[in-house]
């Protein structure tokens, strides 16, 4: 742990900070286009994350809450404001009735395919990457987010 403490005081190389405001400026310009195109749509970029998740698998709002990072409340606003337009529902969770799971209805699922087909910020930058040079760059973004091979996540070549 002190090496830890140590490390979060020592300052960082020229390249890391260079390293490191590359990757804010992607974030930036994700977000960016990830509201533009939800906006498109005619969601808002919470609700477009939403179905995005919910596109995958239906979840229980609290599971929603965790993974989207806000409160249980907020969840509830978002996934009525998207059932109202026919997007989501709610279903009993089978395991558990008494737990209600937030779902995408067909048009949900159609709309999140809709909305990721028209995010293309990265398309053409990494598709003048080679299969190598993306699978290393996937490689080292799963490292830098403590995520080994084999956790779960989708492989970019099974795309």
């Amino acid at each position: 742990m002190a090496s830890r403490s140590a490390s979060a005081t020592t300052p960082a190389d020229p390249l890391t900070l260079e390293v490191v405001e590359l990757i804010g400026s992607v974030v930036n310009r994700f977000l960016q286009e990830y509201d533009e195109a939800a906006a498109r749509h005619s969601l808002t970029g919470a609700q477009a994350r939403l179905l995005a998740l919910l596109h995958l698998q239906s979840l229980p709002m609290r599971e929603i809450a965790r993974r989207l990072k806000c409160e249980p409340s907020n969840v509830t606003g978002i996934v009525d404001r998207l059932e109202s337009r026919g997007l989501v529902e709610r279903r009993p969770d089978p395991s558990d009735r008494r737990v209600k799971l937030a779902a995408a209805t067909e048009t949900g699922h159609e709309t999140a395919e809709r909305l990721r087909a028209s995010m293309d910020f990265a398309r053409e930058p990494l598709a003048d990457l080679t299969p190598v040079e993306r699978s290393l760059l996937r490689d080292l973004l799963r490292r830098m987010l403590g995520d080994a091979p084999g956790d779960g996540l989708p492989d970019a070549s099974a795309r």
